[in-house]
């Protein structure tokens, strides 16, 4: 069985401002001889550090005469081989059903989906090609769309395999991650303003624990659940092109079983939070983008089938604040920054931002 965990693994991601800012685990030759040594993938043409997805979970894509593939090293905290094994039963589901999921690569000898070396664990998938995310109404519809489609195709699902236990709502721990951000942020910021620093940890936990209580008030533990992706934003989805359809669903690492709006109301905050793109992020706009929210949940409602419940949608706002709220203190808490931007001026702007929610 996984190893229950009070607090999901922190995600710096919470938008796509960070992904070329945080330096990225990579392989060494030594390790990537012996991890491709146990495939059987033919003539191997060309290796290319790929940079997508969580900077901890190091991957290459790599050209051969069958094809492309994608290796990847699971990130440390995410490499339980049974929650690796519920991940990979949820997307052999999914590929069975025609979701655009990545089909896993086995083993040569033994077929296995995951290869478990040297106290690690490595994925061999085959490459899906893409384009990024691109902030358009369209593409943002069909985000919404295949997230619907998704929780469909897994509404009757039963892996054999226990699920990961955690989650954003009334996550455990959050007052002690509040309690170490002082410290931490003044061994990487001596000058920063502590007093003004501490009225925003106040504040956020306040507004973190008024959320959880208002969610816990619309019924939360009656809605339906089911598994869900866990971690649906931007960097996760690939397009066949510019304002078109979703063409791949990546990166099943953090995939459970919660209620559905849990996920819905996390890829609510990834496609409409609004960012500095330089500079001070808490000079940054304070409002989230409704227009990209609304056709988000458009999609999501026309593929669905079945309309959002209200005491779910009313509940919306206060997930979306305790998804902001956890996913920024884990990382500052623990490093004293928001991947290399500063901790408290991030930390500023997760304040706005949950007023403004």
């Amino acid at each position: 069985m996984s190893t229950a965990e009070p607090l999901p693994e922190p995600m710096p991601h919470i938008g796509p401002i960070l992904d070329h800012r945080v330096r990225p685990m990579r392989f060494d030759s030594l390790e990537l001889a012996k991890v491709l040594s146990h495939y059987d993938l033919g003539v191997i043409e060309q290796l290319r550090t790929y940079a997508r997805g969580s900077p901890r979970a190091p991957k290459v894509r790599i050209r051969t005469r069958r094809g492309d593939f994608l290796l990847k090293r699971r990130a440390p905290g995410r490499d339980d081989p049974y929650r690796v094994a519920f991940a990979q039963s949820i997307q052999l589901h999914l590929v069975q059903h025609g979701c655009p999921v990545p089909k896993i690569i086995g083993t040569r000898d033994d077929n296995n989906s995951m290869l478990q070396l040297d106290d690690r664990i490595y994925e061999m998938f085959q490459y899906m090609p893409g384009i990024r995310y691109d902030n358009s109404p369209v593409s943002t519809q069909s985000a919404g769309h295949a997230l619907a489609t998704l929780h469909r195709l897994l509404a009757d699902y039963q892996s054999p395999y226990e699920p990961p236990q955690s989650s954003y709502h009334a996550a455990a721990g959050i007052d002690a991650k509040l309690a170490r951000i002082p410290e931490a942020v003044a061994a990487r910021e001596p000058t920063a303003d502590h007093r003004a620093l501490d009225r925003t940890c106040r504040f956020l936990r306040k507004a973190y624990h008024q959320a959880a209580e208002r969610v816990d008030e619309t019924g939360f533990r009656s809605w339906r659940r089911g598994v869900i992706h866990g971690d649906w934003h931007p960097g996760n989805l690939l397009f066949k092109r510019a304002q078109g359809p979703v063409s791949a669903i990546l990166d099943f690492d953090s995939a459970r079983v919660e209620p559905l709006m849990v996920d819905v109301a996390n890829a609510a905050l990834q496609f409409s939070v609004t960012w500095a793109r330089d500079g001070d992020p808490a000079a940054g706009p304070r409002d989230l983008d409704l227009s990209r929210l609304n056709r988000l949940m458009r999609g999501y409602d026309q593929a669905s089938g079945n309309t959002i419940d209200s005491e779910e949608l009313a509940a919306l706002p206060w997930l979306m604040t305790e998804a902001l709220v956890l996913e920024s203190v884990i990382p500052i808490a623990a490093t004293g920054s928001f991947g290399q931007l500063s901790g408290s001026s991030f930390l500023r702007m997760v304040e706005g931002k949950v007023k403004w929610i």
